[in-house]
């Protein structure tokens, strides 16, 4: 075939050029309006500093990641997971224990989900043979009919915006011995199906401003995956496949210009939305500069907690299991925060992490500014209590802020089934650094150099390995 020596020459090159191009440039429209908010004031910026701006610049450079990998490949047709949040991406005060995978779903059709995983013994509330690999402690898939920010706009926060039409959380997966499973997904459940299932379509009733009440359909738009690991030495990520029943062994379509005009334009919007979004929301949701709504107090208090509360679109989502309680520490040089975490009902799992002021969860491979329920010592009280600081006080409950003066808190307890009463809570405690023993119990586990050293390295082999490439 000869080609124009020109390809301007042909007109249909000429208008396919002109379009990509096109899409090309408002791409890096929408990635210079998420930029913006690193230092614009009325886009929400936390106080400048240099390693806020720093941060802030890898911020809106995680949120173009996340788009590029959402948009430049899975699709409704012939969807497959990919990462929602990782190191390479952190935002909305991540959970460090967690794997976020995302896979778009057109929730009118039908799907399968195979997977195998590794000892399920947690799952059952059992233990573990010794010397056998594990599946992740806690698994949850959730089928929701939007994706949190994804508007650009607070409005999306209303009530009836978004629901989850399905969850479907390792308390309930039927796995077979060998470690494997099935779960169907589809907007009808089969007369006849008793394995694992999931709604992709729902009708839920919606009261309006005038009182009366509309049914209201959703589709699901996307399969959110969780998986929270614990046991951070011995337990693996589950192996996955999905597909689309009526695509199973069939092609996909040629790569071509609407295609790629379309993933431009999608990858540039969802940056855009994303970072203006999760900006206001921080500022406005979280109050977490200053009082927003006029009552005097802030959603997420300096150095305490609010008080527990279920994941809900008021949450911007979340894990549906969840309880959450957050604040947000300010601490100087000398000062210290002791927290407790009190659980009268035992959760499957309980998380603390540490966040900086864009939501970002503070490096968790190399520094431990996180602790679960495995990890962390608890008190013969039923207490866990844990150290914030700027500096290692040699309490093995330590949490590093990294030398960041302030940043997020957040706690999560996952219930399956969550008590209707005795909520979990945390309280803190603000100290100086050099009375940080005087607060705490004789027995508290203390820690050597060369300890921390071994469990810093455990949380660089395992974080690695979580987040490894095939």
């Amino acid at each position: 075939m000869t080609m124009p020596e020109n390809y301007h020459d042909d007109p249909a090159t000429l208008q396919v050029a002109e379009q990509l191009k096109d899409a090309w440039d408002a791409l890096w429209e929408d990635v210079q309006q998420a930029r913006n908010c690193v230092d614009d004031p009325k886009l929400w910026a936390p106080p400048a500093s240099p390693r806020n701006l720093a941060e802030g610049y890898r911020y809106v450079l995680g949120f173009l990641y996340g788009s590029i990998a959402r948009s430049l490949g899975p699709t409704v047709e012939n969807p497959y997971f990919v990462r929602a949040i990782q190191p390479l991406n952190r935002s909305t005060i991540d959970n460090a224990d967690a794997i976020y995978l995302t896979a778009p779903i057109d929730g009118n059709y039908t799907y399968s989900i195979r997977g195998r995983v590794g000892d399920t013994s947690a799952w059952r509330a059992e233990s573990a043979p010794e010397g056998v690999r594990k599946a992740p402690h806690y698994v949850i898939f959730e089928t929701p009919s939007g994706f949190s920010g994804e508007s650009g706009s607070l409005k999306e926060l209303k009530p009836g915006t978004r629901v989850n039409c399905a969850v479907l959380d390792s308390s309930k997966l039927q796995v077979a011995a060998d470690g494997s499973f099935e779960i169907l997904l589809a907007p009808e459940k089969p007369a006849d199906y008793n394995g694992n299932f999931m709604l992709t379509r729902t009708t839920r009733q919606r009261k309006q401003q005038d009182g009366s009440v509309i049914e209201k359909t959703y589709v699901a738009q996307q399969v959110m995956l969780r998986e929270l690991f614990c046991d951070w030495a011995n337990e693996d990520l589950m192996e996955l496949f999905i597909y689309r029943h009526d695509r199973l062994g069939k092609p996909i379509a040629v790569y071509d210009a609407e295609r790629a005009t379309q993933q431009m334009h999608t990858i540039g919007t969802i940056t855009r939305n994303q970072v203006h979004f999760w900006n206001e929301f921080y500022a406005v949701v979280c109050e977490a500069y200053g009082d927003m709504n006029g009552d005097g107090e802030c959603f997420m208090p300096r150095n305490t907690f609010n008080k527990p509360n279920a994941a809900s679109l008021a949450t911007a989502g979340g894990m549906a299991t969840n309880v959450y309680c957050g604040g947000i520490f300010e601490l100087a040089d000398d000062e210290a925060l002791i927290v407790e975490l009190h659980q009268p009902v035992e959760p499957v799992y309980i998380g603390f992490h540490l966040g900086n002021m864009w939501g970002e969860s503070l490096e968790f491979g190399s520094h431990q500014t996180s602790l679960n329920g495995l990890q962390a010592h608890r008190d013969r009280d039923n207490v866990y209590r844990l150290v914030i600081a700027h500096h290692d006080p040699g309490i093995a409950n330590w949490l590093d802020t990294t030398g960041q003066p302030e940043g997020y808190m957040a706690v999560r307890w996952a219930y399956p089934e969550k008590p209707m009463d005795n909520l979990p809570w945390a309280q803190a405690l603000k100290v100086k650094f050099d009375d940080i023993r005087l607060h705490l119990p004789a027995e508290t586990t203390q820690i050597t150099a060369q300890e921390r050293e071994q469990v810093i390295a455990v949380r660089q082999e395992h974080v690695q390995r979580r987040y490894r490439h095939h």
